[in-house]
């Protein structure tokens, strides 16, 4: 099997790799942006950022031209993301989460209205996105939404609430799962529609994460009236419309090329850090858990291209992606607490502390990780896609 690149590719690998380099801002290196940190200066550098990716067609390379992408192909869309996340590039979830699923997800099922406005404001750079799926009584089993969306003439009318919403006090608009049928048995009574969320009735309340930002929200829906062409697929079969999202959404190749970065860092912690008369990394637990780390980041790594193989065959992955997100998930609390191991006391820390190593990344990542295994669907949820789909077991 060869694993090698095209020509073409490794040119524009090299390209983004190049323009990473000269148009990552020094304040944003500086600060040392945590995973899942977010205030108003971090908000405005990223989204300057994406802007001037979005000059480039490299903030949703995938998408055509006339919606702000380069027609690029899964893989090619796969190597910019990786060069993204390799060189730490200013980014909230807004870009991966507009670009990468909602976009995607719009050019699969919209009308060509729906395309023009919703994904070439996405491609351009110009449109925010959040998505309104988990609910109080709805989290990994999401066909239990009770949101509903009551047909009125032209409108419809929205009344429910929904939670753990990343940036929707930042977001122009909810890709939201309601309920269009009460009656009909839950995957089937389901639709998908975008809401302004400037919208009278909908009301964004804070909720402070365990790492002490405010990225997630809990968002009500009180009587919110939107024009029908908001639906996006066919009514009452969002259900089928959801799942094509949360595969983009479990297409996760940008993780395994933010984790061999942090592997690099820690390998070089290692070889600089003092330890019983010479240096950490002279201790053999360290060089081996180093060791397995980079191999299994790169069986991920590998995963992923699995599904973007796929992708670009046309076929559709469907417990691929879940193998690929469940193995990413769990390499990523592996890698972090090795690497709070190796770190020690100081692996707490802040980066704050000018005594924290890796500008306080480890503490972070320890906490920010724990979301992996949950957003997207848990990894129970994971497990029970593999089983039946993949290895065709019965349900439980």
């Amino acid at each position: 099997m060869d694993f090698r690149f095209t020509q073409e590719q490794e040119a524009l690998r090299q390209e983004v790799r190049d323009w990473l380099r000269r148009e990552i801002p020094a304040r944003w290196i500086e600060m040392g942006v945590a995973l899942w940190e977010e205030n108003d200066e971090i908000w405005a550098i990223a989204r300057d950022f994406e802007r001037k990716l979005a000059a480039k067609g490299w903030l949703a390379p995938g998408y055509p031209s006339r919606y702000g992408g380069i027609d690029a192909t899964p893989m090619e869309q796969a190597i910019v993301g990786e060069e993204k996340a390799y060189a730490g590039a200013p980014a909230m979830l807004s870009d991966v989460l507009a670009a990468g699923w909602v976009g995607p997800t719009i050019l699969l099922f919209g009308t060509e209205e729906q395309k023009e406005r919703y994904v070439g404001g996405i491609g351009r750079g110009e449109l925010v996105f959040c998505l309104g799926y988990s609910e109080p009584e709805a989290g990994s089993d999401l066909a239990a939404v009770q949101t509903t969306a009551v047909e009125d003439g032209d409108h419809y009318i929205i009344n429910g609430q929904k939670i753990f919403t990343s940036l929707a006090h930042r977001a122009d608009y909810c890709w939201m799962a309601a309920r269009t049928d009460r009656d009909a048995p839950k995957h089937k009574g389901i639709s998908m529609f975008v809401v302004d969320m400037k919208t009278p009735g909908v009301t964004v309340r804070p909720l402070v994460n365990m790492l002490g930002f405010h990225e997630f929200n809990e968002v009500f829906f009180d009587n919110v009236h939107i024009p029908k062409e908001n639906m996006v697929g066919e009514k009452n079969r969002g259900w089928y419309t959801l799942i094509a999202a949360l595969n983009f959404e479990r297409s996760v190749v940008y993780i395994p090329a933010a984790n061999r970065r942090l592997i690099e860092e820690l390998v070089s912690y290692a070889r600089e850090t003092p330890w019983e008369g010479g240096v950490l990394a002279d201790n053999p637990l360290v060089r081996h858990k180093l060791a397995e780390m980079a191999l299994e980041n790169e069986v991920c790594r590998l995963l992923c291209y699995r599904v973007v193989w796929m992708q670009t065959r046309g076929m559709i992955p469907a417990y691929e992606t879940s193998v690929s997100y469940l193995h990413t998930a769990e390499l990523t609390r592996r890698l972090a607490h090795i690497a709070m191991e190796m770190l020690g006391l100081y692996g707490q820390l802040d980066k704050s502390s000018k005594w924290a190593p890796l500008k306080g990344a480890i503490k972070s990542l320890c906490l920010g990780a724990l979301g992996l295994g949950i957003g997207g669907g848990t990894n129970e949820i994971q497990r029970n896609i593999i089983a039946t789909i993949g290895l065709g077991l019965p349900r439980g």
